[in-house]
C-alpha cells in the first residue's frame, strides 16, 4: 500500500502547491520541496528513498525530451559557443574548484572530486520551472547549458568514482577516450533513434500509436546510448532537438495535438513529483551522517555553494562577449545592459536532479571491498547545495531579475505577426485557384475571402503600432465577434447538457459534440495552443 500512499501523497501535493503558488508568489518547485519534506515526517513515508536509477531512467529522459522539443534550435545553433564553453569548459572548473573547497575542509581528493562532478550540471528541470519570468533568450541560453552539460559532468563524475573505487586505471589517454566517447556515441543515439522515430511515424497513422512511438523515443534514445558508453543525455537531447524539427512534417494535426497534452500532462506529474520527491529524501540524507558530522556538513554546504557561484559569476564575466565600440554612451549602455544579465545568469545556475541522482549513485563499496570514502558526506552535501540553489536562488532571481531590468523581448512577437500577415496573404491570393480545383461554390468562397481579409485588416492594424487595441475598429469588431462566438459556444453547451440531463441524447453524442466545441473554444482563447 505504501506504493499507493505515496502517489496519492504525491499527487495532491502536486495539485495544492500548483494552486497555491500564484497566490502565495512563491514557485511551484519550492512549495514541493517543502511539502516534499513535511511528507517525510509521516511514518508511511520515513522509509521512502530515491533510488539513483529511477531519477537516471524514469525522471531524466523524459522531462530531458520535453525541454529539448520546446527550446529554439535557432537560438541553440546562434549562440553555440556561448552554450559550448558554458557546457564543458565551466562545468569542469566547477567541478575543479568545488573538489579543491571540500579537500581544504578536509576530504581527500577522490571523494572530493566525486562532490565536484555531481554538483557541477546545471539541471533543465529547475531552470525550466524557476527561470520562465526572464526574456526568451536568457531562458534559452539557460536550458541549452541544463541540457549539454550533464554529459561533461557526469564523464568527469564516473571517471572520480572509478579512480577512488580502484575498478580501472584511468591515464589521460583513458579520460578523453571516454569524452569523445559519451559526446560521440550521445550524438550517434540520439540521431539514429530519430531517424528511426520519424521512419516509423511516416508509416503510421493512427495517432495514438504515434503517440505511443513518441513516449518510447527518449527512453530508447537513453537506453541505447548508456550501453554503448555514450552520454544518454546528449542522446535525449539530440533526438528531442531532430524530432522538433522533423515533427510538423511528419505528423497529422491530431498525433501532434494528443502527443502534446500527452508530453505537457506527465511532464508536468514528473517534474512536480521529483521536487517532494527531494524533499522527502532529504529525511534519509540527513540520518546518514551522525550528529557531530552533520556540523560539518552543514559548513561543507555552504562552502561549496558560494564556490560555486563564485566559479559562475567569474567565468560568465571573464568570457562574455565583446560589444564593439560605436560611441561612448552607446558602448556603456550596452555594457551595462550586458552584465545586468550575466548576474541573471549567474543566479539561474539552479542544481537539481542530476546532482542529486549522481550523488546517491556513489557505490557503498569500493573494488576491494571497504566503504567508499566519505560517501556519506557526499550525498549529504549535494542534496544541501541542491536545498540552497532552490531555496535561495530561487526566490532571489525575480528580485535580480526585476533589478536588471533586461529589455523585454520582442523578437518572438515579431516574428509570429511577421508569419500571420504571410500566411493570410498567401491563403488570400491561393483561394481562387483552391476553389476551382475543389469546386467550392461562390458564396462559400465568398465568405472565406471576407474573413481572410477581415484576419489580414487585423494583424496589419495590430502590428503598425497605432495605439492600444480599443483605439483600432478593426481590432475592436475583431475582439467583439470572438466575444459573441464564445457566448454562443457557452449557450450550445447549455442546450447540449440539457438534452443529455434530459435523456434527449446520449452521452457519446454529447461527449462526440463537445470535442467540436472544444476545438472552436481553443481556437478563440487559446491559439497557441491550437493546430
Amino acid at each position: 500500500m505504501l506504493g499507493l500512499e505515496l502517489l496519492v501523497g504525491l499527487g495532491i501535493a502536486i495539485l495544492v502547491c500548483s494552486l497555491a503558488a500564484p497566490h502565495l508568489r512563491i514557485g511551484a518547485p519550492l512549495l514541493l520541496l517543502g511539502w516534499g519534506v513535511l511528507l517525510g515526517f509521516v511514518p508511511a513515508f520515513r522509509n521512502v528513498e530515491l533510488p539513483s536509477e529511477v531519477v537516471l531512467l524514469l525522471f531524466l529522459p523524459a522531462l530531458l525530451y520535453w525541454e529539448s522539443l520546446t527550446t529554439s534550435l535557432r537560438e541553440i545553433r546562434t549562440h553555440q559557443r556561448r552554450i559550448i564553453l558554458l557546457s564543458t569548459v565551466l562545468v569542469v572548473l566547477t567541478a575543479a574548484g568545488v573538489a579543491a573547497a571540500a579537500h581544504a575542509l578536509g576530504m581527500p581528493w577522490g571523494p572530493a572530486w566525486v562532490l565536484g562532478a555531481a554538483v557541477a550540471p546545471t539541471d533543465a528541470t529547475a531552470v525550466a520551472a524557476l527561470a520562465r519570468m526572464l526574456p526568451h533568450r536568457s531562458v534559452t541560453l539557460l536550458r541549452a547549458e541544463s541540457l549539454i552539460n550533464d554529459g561533461t559532468a557526469l564523464v568527469v563524475y564516473a571517471v572520480a568514482v572509478g579512480i577512488v573505487a580502484g575498478d580501472r586505471d584511468y591515464t589521460p589517454l583513458v579520460v578523453s577516450g571516454l569524452l569523445v566517447l559519451s559526446y560521440a556515441g550521445g550524438i550517434a543515439a540520439g540521431v539514429l533513434v530519430a531517424w528511426a522515430g520519424i521512419w516509423l511515424r511516416r508509416r503510421v497513422d493512427d495517432a495514438l500509436l504515434s503517440t505511443v512511438i513518441s513516449f518510447l523515443t527518449p527512453f530508447t534514445a537513453f537506453l541505447l546510448a548508456e550501453e554503448f558508453g555514450g552520454s544518454g543525455v546528449l542522446a535525449v537531447v539530440v533526438c528531442g532537438l531532430m524530432m522538433s524539427q522533423a515533427g510538423p512534417r511528419i505528423n497529422s494535426a491530431l498525433a501532434r495535438r494528443q502527443a502534446r497534452t500527452f508530453w505537457s500532462f506527465s511532464t508536468f506529474l514528473l517534474n512536480g513529483a521529483l521536487f517532494a520527491l527531494i524533499g522527502i529524501e532529504l529525511h534519509a540524507v540527513v540520518r546518514i551522517l551522525s550528529g557531530g558530522e552533520i556540523a560539518l556538513g552543514l559548513l561543507g554546504v555552504a562552502v561549496v555553494s558560494a564556490a560555486i557561484l563564485a566559479i559562475r559569476f567569474a567565468f560568465l564575466f571573464l568570457t562574455s562577449f565583446r560589444i564593439p565600440l560605436r560611441n561612448r554612451a552607446t558602448t556603456q549602455k550596452l555594457r551595462q545592459v550586458s552584465n545586468r544579465s550575466w548576474v541573471v545568469s549567474g543566479v539561474a545556475g539552479f542544481r537539481g536532479a542530476v546532482s542529486l541522482a549522481a550523488a546517491l549513485g556513489v557505490p557503498v563499496l569500493t573494488a576491494a571491498g571497504t566503504p567508499f570514502p566519505n560517501r556519506g558526506m557526499i550525498i549529504f552535501v549535494t542534496a544541501g547545495v541542491i536545498v540552497v540553489t532552490l531555496t535561495v536562488q530561487g526566490p532571489l532571481l525575480p528580485l535580480v531579475a526585476r533589478w536588471a531590468r533586461l529589455p523585454q523581448d520582442t523578437a518572438m512577437e515579431k516574428e509570429r505577426q511577421l508569419a500571420e500577415v504571410r500566411a493570410t496573404e498567401d491563403g488570400l491570393l491561393a483561394i481562387p485557384r483552391l476553389a476551382a480545383q475543389l469546386g467550392t461554390e461562390r458564396d462559400v468562397v465568398d465568405r472565406i475571402t471576407r474573413e481572410h481579409r477581415h484576419h489580414l485588416d487585423v494583424l496589419r492594424a495590430t502590428g503598425a503600432g497605432a495605439g492600444p487595441q480599443e483605439d483600432l475598429p478593426a481590432v475592436r469588431r475583431y475582439q467583439q465577434d470572438s466575444e459573441l462566438r464564445l457566448a454562443l459556444l457557452g449557450r450550445k453547451r447549455t442546450v447540449l447538457l440539457q438534452l443529455r440531463d434530459d435523456k434527449v441524447i446520449d452521452d457519446r453524442v454529447l461527449r462526440l459534440l463537445e470535442v467540436r466545441l472544444d476545438v472552436e473554444e481553443l481556437r478563440l482563447t487559446r491559439p497557441d495552443v491550437e493546430e
